[in-house]
């Protein structure tokens, strides 16, 4: 089953989507998407690994070209988060510039492939009516693009409002 996990900053997607991929068989991938920037995000990126593994995860790093990451075996996939890998694919030197909704669209058909289960975070981007400067704005409407598909195709959506998991498609585990 697909499932995207939605939500605003700080809202428990994350933990929500962690929980939901712990239901699902093993073996757990979880693909982190954030790249790191300096030693806070470097400790960050720590102590959430250390957290991971203790509920089974394998952790697997990728900051662009989703596509070319192979798993070792079929399993259950939470990729953390789309919001960083769309914009790592728009403004990284290795990313894919303007062509970043097709990469990362392309990574995720070739993930769902290789898994059984995949559980996507991604950050809702729809509830802020602010003008904002023109990369910004690209950033925006690449993610807004991604996360309208991956809604009209996956089985489960789900937003998370204060912590409250709101299921707009198909049924809770």
């Amino acid at each position: 089953m697909r499932t995207i996990v939605l939500g605003g900053a700080a809202c428990g997607k994350s933990e929500y989507a962690e929980a939901l991929a712990v239901l699902l068989p093993v073996p757990r991938f979880y693909i982190a998407t954030m790249m790191p920037f300096d030693r806070e995000d470097i400790l960050r990126i720590e102590k959430h690994r250390e957290m991971r593994a203790e509920k089974g995860f394998h952790t697997m790093e990728r900051y662009t070209k989703l596509s070319g990451l192979r798993l070792p075996e079929r399993g259950t996939v939470l990729l953390e988060c789309l919001g960083n890998l769309t914009a790592n694919e728009l403004f990284s030197p290795d990313g894919s510039g303007s062509a970043a909704f097709d990469a990362v669209m392309e990574g995720l058909e070739t993930l769902e492939k290789q898994c059984d289960d995949l559980v996507v975070v991604s950050n809702d981007v729809f509830s802020d009516g602010s003008a904002y400067a023109e990369e910004t704005m690209r950033y925006i409407e690449t993610l807004a693009a991604i996360n309208n598909t991956l809604a009209r195709h996956y089985e489960r959506v789900v937003e998370l409002v204060c912590g409250i998991p709101l299921t707009h498609k198909g049924a809770n585990p």
